[in-house]
This record gives structure tokens, sequence and C-alpha cells, in this order.
């Protein structure tokens, strides 16, 4: 039976709120796991799909199967999953402080007591998965395909991985600097030099209107099955044969709305655009011709994320592509800003 190791931390009214957390023990022949779900408390995608997987974890644990230790998180954040605001959640950031619930995590644990709790919540988290040799971390986009963030440490071993989860892109990145969860949890690893021995990544599971059985159905046998090839489960898994993309985070090119309006999209998911071809329009006042604006393609890529609302601000993020060079909107850091 699951061990149950969750913890309390403090909502905004200084009531103790539950982060469920659940250990399955194996008998110590493979590595330690930590999976998550709902950092960001908006993407609901990763909890049914570990949900699911817990299941089949438990069977694997009272069959004798089960190698490695797995600590599942299934809803990591039930500060954000609270911050309900005119029938929708917000919860990428926190309400009180404006604080993005996957930065700062490295501050947040270095502290000896966190003065916050969104800090108490990032530093006990952290303490939770800190011992593993797995981390993976279940995100999910406004409307994207599947794709994979990972550190050039863990590649090209992410691939199968990314085959094993049928995603369509991996993002490679080196640098981060705003603490991310992942970051945080591979930087003594860094220091180290232990990587070899590890894995980590963050996992976009589609979009945020994605949660349906099929495609959580399909995640978990995924994750399931590389936990098997990764030694985690004493169960045969055959390799998955699934083209990944291989993108520098560099590479990556997301384009901004240049104007507020009602925005269009002329091409779907997975669109293979040309550069210079028109893959959007913004209408900026309907009934007036004249102030629509169309958006081209900075490079030729493949379209792998789109702005879920279709009424967007100026400057904010419309698109984003694959690409073969070097964006000129790139600053260095990771894909998101904010």
């Amino acid at each position: 039976m699951a061990q149950d190791v969750s913890f309390n931390v403090r909502n905004n009214n200084g009531d103790a709120v539950q982060v469920g957390a659940w250990r399955f023990e194996g008998d110590a022949r493979g590595p330690k796991v930590h999976l998550q779900a709902g950092v960001h408390a908006d993407e609901i995608a990763g909890m049914l799909v570990l949900h699911l997987l817990m299941q089949r974890l438990q069977m694997a644990e009272s069959e004798g199967r089960l190698k490695g230790t797995v600590t599942v998180v299934p809803q990591a954040n039930p500060l954000g999953i609270g911050q309900f605001r005119q029938g929708r959640i917000l919860g990428r950031y926190h309400d009180a402080t404006g604080h993005n619930f996957n930065r700062g995590f490295d501050q947040s644990a270095a502290m000896e007591r966190p003065t916050t709790n969104v800090q108490e919540w990032q530093k006990k988290l952290v303490q939770l998965a800190a011992p593993a040799d797995v981390m993976l971390d279940l995100h999910t986009d406004d409307e994207a395909l599947p794709y994979l963030y990972v550190h050039r440490s863990f590649w090209p071993r992410g691939r199968e991985l990314a085959a094993a989860m049928k995603m369509d892109v991996a993002i490679i990145w080196d640098d981060g600097g705003d603490g991310s969860f992942e970051e945080t949890i591979i930087a003594p690893w860094m220091r180290e030099g232990t990587t070899e021995q590890r894995m980590a990544a963050t996992l976009e599971l589609r979009g945020q209107g994605d949660v349906n059985d099929r495609f959580a159905g399909q995640d978990a046998e995924g994750l399931y099955a590389w936990l098997c090839a990764y030694g985690v489960i004493d169960e045969p898994a055959s390799p998955i044969d699934w083209p990944v993309e291989v993108v520098e985070m560099g590479h990556m090119e997301t384009i901004l709305a240049s104007q507020p309006g009602v925005l269009i999209f002329e091409k779907e998911l997975g669109d293979i655009v040309e550069e210079g071809q028109r893959f959007a329009r913004i209408l900026g006042r309907p009934g007036v011709p004249s102030t629509e604006v169309v958006l081209y393609a900075e490079q030729t890529g493949r379209l792998v994320t789109r702005y879920r609302d279709r009424l967007i601000s100026q400057g904010m993020g419309v698109a984003k592509f694959t690409g073969s060079r070097v964006s000129r909107n790139w600053s260095g850091r990771l894909l998101d800003p904010n």
C-alpha cells in the first residue's frame, strides 16, 4: 500500500491546506523517482495522468514488481487551486504577491525560515523531491503539441522519454536563472557532476483544454512504459519509435501581438509554416477593415503553441514555432520570461 507523504502549508488566511503525496516503495534495486503535476495550478492535464498512473504503480507494488521508489504528487499546488475568479482558475501566479508559482524555488529552498506561504510551499516541495534520481514535472501550455523541456545534460537520453510520451518536439536548454522547480532540483546534480546517473525533464502535455480520458490514458501508459524501460518497474518494455523534432531553446520563435484585438489563426498546430508566410491576423476594431494586421512567420518551422483565447492584448505571445536559427527575439533565458 502506498505510503502517504502528504504535507501541509498555510493559505492566504493562515489555514492549513494539504499537498497530497504518495510514495510507492520498491525493493531498492531501482532509482528513486519524483513525479508531480499542477505546480501551475491551472494546468490540469497532468493531474489526471498521474491519477491513472498511480493505479498502475499500486498494482506493480502489490505484485512485487516495483524496483524503484516512486513519489507522486498529482496536484502539487493547493494555493493556486483555490484562486477562482469569475468562473476561471487563475493558477499561474499567487494572488496575494504576484509570485509566479514556478519561479524562485531556488531562493525559497535556501531559506532557513521562509517568509511567505508560497516560499514555505516551495521549500517543502523541493525537500520532498530532493532525494530523487529522476524528476518529471508535468505542465500544459495554452494550446500546444505535446513537447518536452530538457536540459542538455540529459540529452540524447531524453529522446526515449519523449518517444514514450509521443511528444512531437524536444526543446534543449542550457541556462535558466529563474529558479524553476526543474532547475532547482538539478542544480546540485550539476555541481556534483552526477547527471549521467539521473534524469529530469518538464513535460508539456498539450493545451489546457486537453483533459480527457483518451489523452490521459495514453500519457499514463507512456510514463509507465518509460519507467519500465528505465529500470523502475520489473516489466518488459518495447522501445517506441516516434519522430521527435529536436530544437535548441534559442531557435524557438515566439511571435508577439503587435496590437490588441480579435485573434484569427489561419494555421493549425503542427503545420509547417514557411518564412514570411502568414499564419494569423488580428482585427483591432471589428467593423473597421483597416485595423486588421497580418502576422507572418519569422522563419520556417512548425507551429507548436497558440494563444488559447481569441481576444488578445498587445505584447502577448501569439504563437511559438520551431526554427533552425537563433530567434532575434530570444533574450538568452528560458522560453517564457514570466
